[in-house]
């Protein structure tokens, strides 16, 4: 755990991670949980919104921990896993997958990572992706773990190259969209649109009919 950080946020820290050892008894020691929360820590140290990184740190290691537990078979997959990994985390992997738990009414677990994340989510695709009822706000840019890409059944690629580790049995597809980044409202939603024609026919696939 950092030492830079203050006395409140090393409490909130540490309450964090009593919630996880809570969560997870059983399954992983408390010194994994507290790695892991450090790790996730120092990983979005460098948000712009440093107030709020010791909430997302825990929201990241505790997915970061479940990933871990599904790849290694300590707890069961109940639902189809999908993995979207692009660049930044900001645009088009954040908006297909609140897509996905959309067309899926949440039967499918989905996760978002970048290669080289940013600081925020795109503004532009949070209000594209408001019109149509998916709520972005509180999602934030996370970095591509190799846990997260074990527990996956099925990794999809948009523009991140070969960041992504390659695994045996896993299903891999790249779908080659433009950036968001940058763009106005109008292109978003051609994206948006684009994105959520490939999702509806990856739920269908995954799901059937």
């Amino acid at each position: 755990m950092s030492q830079a950080l203050d006395p409140v946020t090393r409490n909130f820290v540490r309450q964090a991670a009593d919630g996880l050892k809570r969560e997870f008894e059983g399954i992983f020691s408390a010194e994994t949980i507290e790695r892991y929360i450090g790790e996730s820590l120092d990983m979005l140290g460098g948000s712009r919104i440093n107030v709020y990184v010791p909430v997302l740190a825990h929201r990241f290691a505790r997915e970061r921990l479940k990933a871990l537990a599904q790849s290694q078979e300590m707890i069961v997959k109940e639902q189809p896993e999908v993995l979207f990994v692009c660049v930044h985390n900001a645009g088009r992997s954040q908006m297909a997958a609140g897509l996905v738990t959309l067309r899926s009414d949440g039967r499918i677990h989905v996760r978002s990572a970048g290669s080289a994340p940013a600081e925020e989510v795109n503004p532009a695709v949070i209000e594209a992706m408001a019109e149509i009822g998916v709520d972005l706000t509180e999602a934030f840019p996370k970095p591509l773990t190799d846990e997260v890409v074990r527990a996956a059944d099925v990794v999809i690629t948009m523009g991140c190259g070969d960041a992504c580790p390659i695994y045996p049995g896993k299903r891999y597809e790249d779908w080659a969209l433009e950036d968001p980044a940058g763009q106005g409202i109008e292109s978003v939603r051609i994206i948006r649109d684009d994105i959520d024609r490939r999702v509806q026919a990856l739920v269908e696939d995954l799901l059937g009919s």
